[in-house]
């Protein structure tokens, strides 16, 4: 069986918190990332959901090491991303790269579209300036604009084709591994259909691997081949995306799924739109036991008590929760 291309093992970020009081003995620490674990094969996507501040964008930097962990190793084809030298890490870049969410910020104002897409090969000393621009008018076939559009600026497109401009300069350089930060959550409906559908011929085309960041669900079924659910810095299931969103095991995961909106809002009742109880705990000092439990239908005494681990229930279907355990 061949090596997957990205491991994950017990990524952690953690920052510290100034002391609030003098007679404050120990640094509070605000745990953004907190021990997650995952592979990904070659040519599949992984999808990331969950509340606003679980972790999934820091999961995203930390794999790039735009920020340095706390603990915690990635291996991108077996090569120690973390250990990496910085001349190493320069190298390594070029295999994998990210679309954040908001494109005409992630573009320079000053800068034509066509000379910010061949930046990439600037930077790391790929073919001369003809060649480079050669390269950045066919980017931009291949992501449906026009050849002619290389000398136009940012802000004479709409969001929709910013963020094609972002794609085909995180693609020029032909990765391996590309992260998606939200990158259709800024788009208008219509527009986030074209871009799915994009993404989904550019992974064929290019034979690329995806980790696709999203709070929209019904965004990561369409995308997505499996599906890690994130609460408060942990991964607490992980599974099929088919297999998720058929039948979610943990407490949590069924409240996200139940929270979709119907196609006929009129058919849906209250009692089906899968509320929780209170607000989300702080990532500083978070519950002991399951982070879950303080909002969890189903505690019992142990998820206050006693962490769970995740664990594997065979087909792939990994969830850290009680109800499913020994």
């Amino acid at each position: 069986m061949s090596e997957p291309l990205l491991q994950v093992e017990n990524l952690a970020k953690h920052y510290p918190v100034p002391k609030r009081a003098l007679f404050q003995v120990h640094r509070d620490q605000l745990k953004a990332v907190d021990g997650i674990s995952f592979t990904l094969e070659a040519g599949t996507t992984l999808g990331l959901v969950g509340e606003s501040g679980c972790g999934k964008s820091t999961t995203a930097r930390l794999v790039l090491r735009l920020v340095e962990p706390t603990g915690g190793s990635v291996r991108l084809e077996g090569v120690d991303v973390l250990g990496c030298s910085k001349a190493e890490l320069r190298r390594l870049r070029r295999e994998m790269q990210i679309v954040f969410q908001d494109p005409l910020s992630s573009l320079n104002p000053r800068m034509p579209v066509g000379v910010s897409i061949a930046e990439p090969l600037r930077f790391h000393g790929i073919g001369d300036r003809r060649e480079r621009h050669r390269r950045a008018h066919e980017m931009l076939s291949v992501v449906g604009l026009r050849r002619d559009d290389f000398d136009r600026y940012p802000h004479e497109f709409s969001g929709g084709q910013c963020q094609r401009v972002a794609i085909a300069r995180a693609l020029i350089l032909r990765p391996k591994l590309v992260i998606f930060d939200e990158p259709v959550s800024a788009l208008d409906v219509s527009i986030r259909a074209q871009i799915l559908d994009l993404l989904l011929r550019l992974q064929g085309d290019f034979a690329l691997t995806y980790i696709f960041i999203s709070h929209d669900l019904s965004v990561v079924k369409r995308i997505c081949d499996r599906t890690a659910v994130m609460y408060l810095g942990k991964i607490i299931e992980l599974a099929d995306s088919e297999a998720l969103y058929r039948a979610p095991l943990h407490p949590y995961s069924q409240a996200l799924l139940q929270a979709i909106p119907p196609p006929d809002p009129a058919a849906r009742r209250v009692a089906d739109l899968g509320q929780l109880e209170g607000d989300v705990p702080g990532p500083i000092n978070p519950p002991q036991g399951c982070r879950f439990h303080t909002r969890c239908p189903h505690r019992m005494a142990i998820c206050s008590e006693k962490e769970p681990v995740l664990r594997d229930l065979g087909a792939g279907q990994l969830v850290a929760c009680f109800l499913h355990g020994e």
